[in-house]
């Protein structure tokens, strides 16, 4: 789906000039595994994978607009079960300020060319996977792996962003073809999903930072649940907005069987996932979250349940996680044939 000279354009006009390794230390999940077996016997088809996940630690509103019908404007995926429906959160690639390794918080800056491989490479691991709606920060480096990773996605459905900001751009934004509409998948924009916002923080390189106020100072503005950095955000209250806004916009789409991918950040996704997975305040302090690696929730019964994250392109295993993700992949085979 996606072409080369796309991403060398994106490369050129993003990026150009920009790389390498970031300096700043990085905690990694990593997923270890027990067998899992699948049998879909309608189809006589047997998906077996080695399905394992732990996660290593160390030291550890804006909604869809009114107006707007996902019935009417895309095709949803008919995959799921009793209710059944997917859930992919991506922390963005590395960003520009990742690899100089600053604060970055609610400065609006661009990925690096890592960070655009990383969106690449988080597309493909979820490119079998059902998606019908899609949900992004109000910030580049956020909407940038969002659009990258869907240029990988099997269903060669168009990412459209919903503009609603005036009813000038409501309108002139319709789209008149019910087959486009149907080739379509909706990206909506929320502010409540940016970054913690790092106040006086930003742009202040974290290294000298801890040099200057010492690494216990640092680390408590950084991982503490309810300690604030001068004029900014602590998490508490980050997860104030990003879960709320989860909870009356995207959960809704979850209970209705849509399959949902949200593109955010360390911060508003971690608060997320103190959600999801019932984290306590102290657990969630040891929760670090990689650039550019997607993780799979399944939503049933109105529990969510931890999947892990796709381990590459060619894995088939997460698909047999369930029947409907199975039958999901199979579908897609045969289109692709």
């Amino acid at each position: 789906m996606a072409s080369s000279a796309f991403h060398q354009a994106v490369n050129a006009k993003w990026v150009k000039g920009v790389g390498g390794d970031c300096n700043s230390s990085k905690e990694f999940q990593y997923f270890s595994t027990r067998s899992v077996l699948v049998r879909l016997q309608n189809n006589n088809l047997m998906f077996v994978k080695q399905t394992y996940m732990s996660i290593h630690t160390s030291n550890r509103l804006r909604a869809l607009p009114t107006s707007f019908s996902l019935h009417s404007n895309v095709h949803i995926s008919q995959t799921t079960t009793e209710n059944e429906s997917a859930l992919i959160l991506i922390r963005h690639g590395e960003s520009m300020w990742n690899e100089k390794n600053l604060f970055t918080g609610c400065v609006d800056v661009p990925l690096t060319t890592k960070g655009v491989e990383e969106a690449i490479e988080a597309g493909k691991r979820i490119s079998n996977l059902p998606l019908d709606i899609i949900y992004m920060s109000a910030l580049l480096r956020s909407q940038m792996t969002a659009m990258l990773a869907l240029t990988e996605h099997r269903c060669m459905k168009v990412p459209i962003i919903m503009h609603e900001e005036t009813e000038q751009a409501r309108i002139w934004s319709q789209i008149y073809s019910e087959g486009t509409k149907k080739q379509s998948i909706p990206v909506v924009k929320a502010w409540q999903l940016n970054e913690r916002m790092y106040g006086e923080l930003q742009g202040l390189n974290k290294q000298e930072t801890a040099e200057k106020y010492g690494k216990e100072q640092v680390h408590k503005w950084r991982r503490s649940y309810d300690v604030q950095p001068p004029n900014g955000e602590s998490l508490e209250m980050c997860l104030g907005r990003a879960v709320s806004f989860f909870k009356e916009h995207i959960e809704p789409q979850l209970l209705r069987g849509r399959h949902v991918m949200v593109v955010a950040h360390a911060n508003s996704l971690r608060s997320i996932i103190m959600y999801l997975d019932k984290l306590t305040p102290q657990e969630v302090i040891n929760l670090e979250l990689s650039t550019g690696v997607p993780m799979l929730y399944i939503y049933k019964d109105r529990n969510f349940i931890r999947r892990g994250s796709p381990t590459g392109s060619s894995e088939a295993g997460v698909y047999a996680y369930t029947e409907s993700l199975a039958l999901y992949r199979q579908k897609l085979d045969e289109n692709n044939q």
